[in-house]
């Protein structure tokens, strides 16, 4: 054991990799559904190894993962966040700001109550309310705080002991209150309600618990039989008599030709027709007795699936349904929609925001002509824009040095953390108005994300890992209490407000509550207890807004309590 000692301190970055492994692997196991994850893992993992070896942490790299953290998160959330705060998004947006709010002004109370240090505070914030950013802006802020280096050095330890003692009430509080006591408060059954919006948006299930696919995109031949109801019409009549099962009639064989589907070609009996469609209708539209036919000729139809960023501004807040009559909307699929990273449920109510990823499939011509209409196509990259990335970092960083706000007697400035994060922000939001610009591979962007957090977790937890149980002692159980009160408070008040001033949804309140506290946990668990995806449309407007506000929250609780 000695020897392993003076291993990790000779050695501090590998001992940041092992408390980053030992951390991803502690953040696995989960017990009736709930886990720590890598980032809570690894905190946790620091302070162990800390406890029998003194590993120095180098304050530059530090930094360096944490920005680089930062940008990849305001990168993330940029194509929404501007348009979080527009449209039918505002509601939730609203609730996301109230309960930041209430969030830290009930911090700050809890804080001055139990005499609280800086560090201890903000801790508080970031493991009360479920977001581990907060411990890099505030660490910074206490950097900057004119204090001895040695009381510098003990107060950004004592953030991630507060951390640690509060984070596992602070993930099961919102997970617990979103999917259970919010519900029992609202006087409802979590699966009707969801059933009910779901019934409103459109969307359909296949059976209990699973939402339609909705447009499946398939394409057969059939031979048109006598008395079918098509014979006779033209391909535009007989589509228009099916708009809500969206079949499309693309080519016909007549007499050994094959022929394109005009708008005023009218079939004939023994025709055969190539049609697309959900596979599940198109025998009874068609005609229950139709013969499916093998026409390898007539159904060589060049198909393409292509993913499109949504950056059409006069597309942004019309329904999927409305968006579908157009024109060129014509033989064109949808197989889903991701937003903020998340899947969003397809219904023909459901209405669509710039920043939207939509999986567009259909004829090639027809996906390469909706693209243009909708925004452009996403091709997968693997060279990052380090022009972009560096020189926004380093703007960003230095808006946060010179701009500062005053609290008390001090000037606390918005922090090259805050700023940085502002940067990724901007430079996502761009992507939406210019996709060529700035480009960064997703798989780049999780590393920076996942990487830059977990390891800068890990190093704040190894330097906390010697001084973890005396500072323990020195909080004592009010820290824990304290933080359970930090936690509930704001969804409460979340909730009051979201039901009788925003007379929201309840299952969009209940995922607005989540996202607002980024716990996908508390939005996963409704989406469960519900039987339903729909939450999500809820959580998706909140949580940008709850990743900046909570994030920017450390600096400001070391300031107000230092002060």
């Amino acid at each position: 054991m000695v020897w392993l000692e003076q291993f990790l301190v000779r050695y501090p970055e590998l001992a940041v990799f092992f408390a980053i492994s030992l951390g991803y692997w502690i953040g696995g196991f989960k017990v009736g559904g709930f886990g720590l994850g890598p980032v809570t893992g690894s905190l946790f993992a620091g302070i162990l190894i800390g406890q029998f070896a003194e590993v120095p942490v180098s304050a530059m790299a530090k930094s360096f993962l944490f920005l680089l953290f930062l940008f990849g998160i305001g990168y993330s959330v940029g194509p929404q966040f501007l348009q979080a705060l527009k449209r039918d998004g505002m509601k939730p947006v609203v609730l996301a700001v109230v309960v930041c709010v209430t969030g830290l002004l009930t911090a700050i109370a809890v804080a001055k109550i139990l005499g609280l240090d800086p560090g201890f505070a903000a801790g508080l914030v970031s493991g009360s309310l479920t977001e581990s950013p907060a411990m890099g802006t505030a660490t910074e802020a206490i950097n900057a705080l004119p204090l001895p280096e040695l009381e510098r050095a003990r107060l950004v330890a004592h953030i991630a002991v507060a951390d640690a003692v509060c984070y596992i009430f602070g993930a099961i509080g919102v997970i617990l209150f979103c999917s259970v006591v919010g519900p029992k408060l609202l006087g409802i059954d979590l699966k009707a309600e969801a059933l009910k919006l779901e019934q409103e948006l459109g969307i359909k299930r296949t059976h209990a618990g699973v939402a339609s696919a909705w447009h499946r995109f398939e394409l057969r031949a059939y031979c048109v039989a006598e008395g079918a109801p098509i014979v006779g019409l033209s391909r535009q009549a007989a589509e228009a008599k099916f708009p809500e099962h969206r079949l499309f009639i693309q080519r016909v064989r007549r007499g050994g030709a094959i022929l394109e589907a005009g708008p005023d070609l009218k079939f004939e009996v023994g025709d055969v027709i190539a049609v697309s469609g959900r596979r599940e209708v198109l025998v009874d539209i068609v005609d229950p007795r139709a013969e499916e036919v093998e026409d390898r000729e007539l159904l060589d139809i060049p198909v393409a699936a292509a993913e499109v960023l949504l950056t059409n501004r006069k597309l942004a807040g019309r329904s999927i349904d409305g968006v579908a009559q157009a024109a060129w909307a014509r033989s064109l699929y949808l197989g889903g929609i991701t937003r903020g990273g998340q899947e969003i449920p397809l219904g023909p109510g459901v209405t669509l925001e710039r920043g939207d990823i939509l999986r567009l499939i259909g004829p090639e011509p027809v996906v390469a002509e909706a693209a243009k209409q909708i925004g452009v196509v996403i091709v997968p990259t693997t060279t990052t824009d380090f022009v972009v990335l560096g020189l926004a970092i380093f703007l960003g960083g230095l808006v946060g040095v010179l701009v500062a706000f005053p609290i008390g007697d001090l000037h606390i400035s918005l922090s090259t953390s805050v700023g940085t994060l502002l940067a990724g922000l901007v430079v996502g939001h761009l992507r939406t108005r210019f996709p060529l610009f700035g480009r960064i591979p997703d798989a780049a962007v999780s590393l920076m994300t996942a990487l830059g957090l977990a390891a800068f977790v890990a190093m704040t937890g190894l330097h906390a890992g010697p001084v973890f149980a005396s500072a323990l002692a020195e909080a004592g159980i009010g820290l824990l209490f304290g933080g359970m009160v930090v936690t509930l408070m704001p969804m409460f008040v979340g909730l009051l407000v979201g039901r009788y001033l925003l007379r929201m949804n309840p299952i969009l309140l209940l995922g607005g509550l989540a996202g607002a506290q980024t716990m996908t946990a508390g939005m996963a668990a409704v989406q469960e207890r519900s039987g339903s995806p729909v939450a999500v449309l809820g959580y998706t407007p909140a949580v940008p807004i709850g990743h900046i506000l909570l994030t920017t929250w450390g600096t400001v609780v070391v300031g107000v309590i230092a002060s």
